[in-house]
C-alpha cells in the first residue's frame, strides 16, 4: 500500500479534483487528495497524499507556496488573468522602470488585507464567488489577511511600443489563501495602470519542489512509476525533531497514551522502524499525541 506523497506538476487545463480523479483511477486508492488548490490555467506543484498522507493535508496547508509567473501592465480583466473580460485599457505612453515596479512591490511583503477576485472559489453566503460572478449578482467580497514573504521582479520589463503595454516576470512566495492574481492586479493599482495577470507556475509547496515532481501523463502511462516517485511521509517532517522509539514507548504510543520525553520542543515526530508513527505535542511535563500515523509503513 502507497503512504506518502505524490508531488504532480499539474498541467494547463486540469483542475485539482481532476488530478486527483485521474490518480485514483490508475492507481487503485480510494484515501488521495491533494493540498493546495491550483486554478485550470496554472501549472507547477501539486502535492498528491496517499494513504496515511491524507493525514497530513491540512498540516501541508500551513507551509508556504512559492510561484513564478508573468503579468503585463496596460489591461485589467474582471478575472484578474487573461481569460476574463477585459474591463479596462490604457496604453503606456513610455515604460515604467524595472526599480520603480520593484519599489511598489515590496509594499505588498508581510501580513496584507485581501480582497479575492470575482471570479475565485471563496464562498459567501454558502456560494461560489464566480456563481454570483456568473449570475451578474454583485455582493460584497470578504477581505482576508494573508502573508507575503517575497514578491520580486525578475529580469527586466518589456515594453511593446506598438501597443503600449509592459510585460513583465515576476516571484512570488507567500502564505495558504493568497491570490496571486490579485497581487499582480493590486500592483497595477498602486502604479496607476491596468495590470493582469497573464501566466502563473507554483514552483514550491508544502516543502516541495519542482525538482521532485512528475507528469501526470507519465504516471497514467506507468502506474508504476508512483511506487519509486513518492515521497516518504517522513520527508515532510525533516524540520521537526525526531525521537526513535523504544519498544516500551512504541508499546504506549501505538495505545494512544503520553509518554516523557527528555527534549525540549513543542512538537516532535516519533519513529520507530525508521518510520515516523506519531506526531506527539508536549502538554505541561509530557507529551500528547497530536497526529496518529500508525500504519506509515
Amino acid at each position: 500500500m502507497l503512504n506518502g506523497i505524490l508531488v504532480i506538476d499539474k498541467p494547463k487545463g486540469m483542475t485539482s479534483a481532476d488530478v486527483v480523479y485521474q490518480l485514483r483511477k490508475v492507481l487503485h486508492i480510494k484515501k488521495i487528495g491533494h493540498a493546495g488548490t491550483l486554478d485550470p490555467d496554472v501549472t507547477g506543484v501539486l502535492p498528491i497524499a496517499i494513504g496515511q498522507a491524507t493525514k497530513l493535508i491540512e498540516l501541508m496547508h500551513q507551509r508556504n507556496k512559492q510561484y513564478v509567473g508573468t503579468g503585463i501592465f496596460g489591461f485589467a480583466t474582471d478575472s484578474y488573468d487573461i481569460s476574463g473580460k477585459t474591463l479596462t485599457t490604457k496604453q503606456l505612453a513610455e515604460p515604467i522602470s524595472a526599480a520603480k515596479i520593484q519599489q511598489q512591490m515590496q509594499t505588498f511583503v508581510g501580513e496584507i488585507e485581501q480582497v479575492p477576485p470575482i471570479y475565485s472559489a471563496v464562498r459567501v453566503n454558502g456560494k461560489h464567488l464566480y456563481e454570483y460572478a456568473r449570475a451578474g449578482i454583485e455582493v460584497e467580497r470578504p477581505k482576508r489577511v494573508v502573508k507575503v514573504v517575497s514578491y520580486d521582479l525578475l529580469g527586466q520589463p518589456k515594453f511593446e511600443d506598438n501597443c503600449g503595454q509592459e510585460r513583465f516576470e515576476f516571484a512570488i512566495e507567500c502564505s495558504k489563501g493568497t491570490y496571486v492574481r490579485s497581487l499582480v492586479n493590486d500592483l497595477g493599482t498602486k502604479l496607476g495602470v491596468p495590470a493582469v495577470m497573464s501566466s502563473l507556475r507554483r514552483s514550491a509547496s508544502s516543502g516541495f519542489e519542482l525538482s521532485q515532481a512528475v507528469k501526470l501523463a507519465d504516471i497514467i502511462a506507468d502506474p508504476s512509476l508512483a511506487n519509486d516517485l513518492i515521497q516518504p511521509i517522513e520527508h515532510f517532517f525533516q524540520d521537526y525533531q525526531q525521537v526513535d522509539l523504544t519498544q516500551s514507548q512504541w508499546l504506549k504510543v501505538q495505545n494512544g497514551a503520553a509518554i516523557s520525553l527528555e527534549i525540549d520542543a513543542n512538537q516532535v515526530a516519533l519513529r520507530y522502524n525508521n518510520r515516523v508513527k506519531a506526531i506527539y505535542q508536549r502538554k505541561s511535563n509530557e507529551y500528547r499525541p497530536y497526529l496518529m500515523l500508525l500504519q506509515n509503513k
